[in-house]
């Protein structure tokens, strides 16, 4: 590489520049900065650009990103998803979270999550709001589409509560995210918009406060067709996840409500495992069929067979404290 083979890259998303090898990126970053740097003639404007294009990779200090509604000091990166990078962001509203696509060629995705969640606030129902993220904005930045969410505290994934309990979650206590769950979809399924991408990784629970949220809805698809996106089809599959999804997403046919329910189905006997009582595994059973068509499609009506199948196996409900 010399200094104009660098000087070319910098006019690249900073995950193409860096890529996914965290070794090789900070050996790519040296190597660009030696021929940059100002000590060597280079334009110092060169090395801003470089600085900035290694923070927002994840690798540097803070840097700032100005919109017409906020200024955001970007801090460190807290978790890499599937196609995007998460990192702490501090502005005049508080602390967030930005979301940026490792790859500029996700921007769509990105998009789609802009979509859901304004469409989502707009016309679902104001109370079941805490079930999903929060938007404060989306934004460009380094030819990517980003956007930028309320910072979720004590909340954690079910793959993370499946690791601490790796022999199972007792039933009683997946009972109340099972429902959780169903809460949640309901409200997004009458609001117009399927999430695509129920897995453990998208589904966050609040231990103490027995609360949920559904993030991640770069996957989601709007009931309501459109010229842009008029197939109703999940458009793209989690990496490392294909396993679990329905015939009709990798066969790429239009997906529906039964479609999510099927995955939140399929997330909660996963935290059970072994534990499953046989009454909540033939539920579970009936909503992964491999037919969309019989499979069920309407989640609070399934909340309410599913309440009274609770109520049979334990009896009334009462507050169950649960910790990791």
């Amino acid at each position: 590489m010399n200094r104009e083979d660098a000087l070319a890259l910098l006019d690249r998303p900073a995950g193409e520049i860096f890529g996914s090898d965290p070794a090789e990126a900070v050996r790519v970053y040296h190597r660009m900065a030696r021929l940059l740097h100002p000590d060597t003639g280079a334009d110092g404007a060169a090395f801003t650009r470089l600085a900035a294009k290694w923070h927002s990779y994840g690798g540097g200090e803070t840097v700032t990103i100005t919109t017409r509604r906020h200024t955001y000091e970007v801090g460190s990166k807290l978790a890499r998803g599937d196609l995007a990078d998460l990192f702490e962001v501090a502005f005049d509203g508080g602390s967030a979270v930005l979301k940026l696509p490792r790859d500029s060629a996700d921007n769509d995705l990105l998009k789609r999550e802009t979509v859901a969640l304004r469409q989502l606030r707009e016309d679902g129902d104001p109370q079941f709001l805490p079930y999903v993220p929060e938007l404060v904005e989306s934004l460009r930045y380094d030819g990517r589409s980003g956007n930028v969410i309320t910072l979720l505290e004590g909340f954690h994934t079910l793959a993370e509560v499946k690791a601490a309990y790796p022999d199972g979650v007792d039933p009683r206590d997946a009972a109340w995210m099972w429902r959780r769950l169903l809460v949640a979809l309901g409200f997004a399924h009458r609001a117009g918009v399927l999430h695509g991408a129920v897995l453990p990784e998208h589904v966050m629970i609040h231990p103490e406060r027995h609360g949920l949220v559904l993030v991640d809805w770069c996957y989601s698809v709007s009931v309501r067709r459109s010229a842009a996106d008029p197939s109703g089809r999940v458009p793209a599959l989690v990496s490392g996840r294909a396993s679990w999804y329905p015939p009709e997403v990798p066969g790429r046919e239009p997906a529906s409500p039964a479609t999510d329910l099927f995955l939140a189905a399929r997330c909660m006997t996963y935290l059970m495992g072994p534990k499953i009582p046989g009454p909540l595994r033939s539920f579970a059973r009936g909503c992964t069929l491999g037919s969309q068509k019989k499979r069920p499609s309407d989640a609070w009506r399934l909340l309410e067979e599913f309440d009274e199948l609770l109520e049979r196996l334990y009896g009334p409900r009462v507050f169950r404290p649960f910790t990791l």
